[in-house]
């Protein structure tokens, strides 16, 4: 059963450290803040943004580089306000024409990271995000790819890695369980088969865990955690293209990035 804030409130502050009362209240400025930026996303800056002249293209690069540059700078907010330490590592790898990074999803605030750290790149949104008054805005004029679990959604997927494209992906669907290993689906894998030049892996640690899928935003660990991004050696998806259908094709290169991960997250 979850903690009531007024249990929370009952928890001994001995055991607390790091400032623990200070990141309580700058994680959720940092929830805040988030919705505000979405909001001033849609209403200010990409009306701004239209004013400006350019192509279609030109217009969705425009507006993906002001995602990720504002998602750069909440990460700045959260690492200067103490609520957390971040490294990555291999950044140079990411951004790539025909890419698809695929990603284990520890944590809430993943894609925070990682989009913001590839100015030009599309994702693979939950369904429900494009509902939401905070989110659709930025969403749409990215055009981001809403994962409705339609067949239609592999193909439009695989269409923007064949145009050169970046994608970003989150093979498992949703948050990693606590205390259980990544269990990916094959889409990304079905997607990455069809479409993709390269495919890049990218382990994230969230140390001491927190903002899984079974916490409440205000149950933040006793000191400050640490994201980390590491980015894996690339991997070419045409060799289990070769000689099976799609399927099989898919099953092997799905297992093949489940078994990957499962090593790196172990070994990190």
């Amino acid at each position: 059963m979850e903690d009531t804030p007024m249990e929370l409130a009952t928890y001994p502050l001995s055991r607390r450290g790091d400032g623990w009362l200070w990141r309580l209240f700058a994680t959720g400025a940092s929830f805040v803040l988030f919705g505000l930026g979405g909001v001033l996303l849609r209403v200010l800056v990409f009306p701004l943004l239209a004013c400006i002249p350019g192509d279609p293209l030109t217009r969705r690069r425009r507006a993906r580089a002001a995602i990720s540059h504002a998602l750069r700078l909440h990460a700045m907010f959260m690492h200067r306000t103490r609520v957390l330490d971040f490294r990555v590592e291999g950044v140079e790898r990411l951004g790539q024409p025909g890419q698809i990074v695929v990603a284990n999803h520890p944590s809430l605030i993943d894609v925070v990271f990682l989009i913001a750290q590839i100015r030009d790149a599309n994702c693979v949104v939950k369904a429900k995000l494009w509902r939401n008054p905070c989110t659709s805005g930025p969403l749409r004029a990215a055009q981001y790819i809403s994962n409705n679990g339609s067949p239609e959604m592999l193909e439009s997927a695989a269409d923007v890695l064949r145009e050169g494209q970046c994608l970003v992906m989150f093979p498992e669907g949703t948050r990693t369980t606590p205390g259980q290993p990544p269990l990916f689906h094959r889409g990304a894998a079905a997607i990455a088969l069809r479409g993709a030049r390269v495919i890049t892996p990218v382990f994230i640690t969230v140390t001491p865990s927190t903002l899984t899928k079974a916490e409440p935003w205000y149950r933040i660990p006793d000191r400050r955690f640490e994201v980390c991004l590491r980015v894996g050696a690339d991997i070419d998806p045409a060799p289990f293209n070769a000689d099976a259908p799609m399927p099989i094709a898919s099953r092997r290169l799905n297992e093949h990035l489940h078994q990957l991960f499962l090593r790196e997250l172990v070994a990190s």
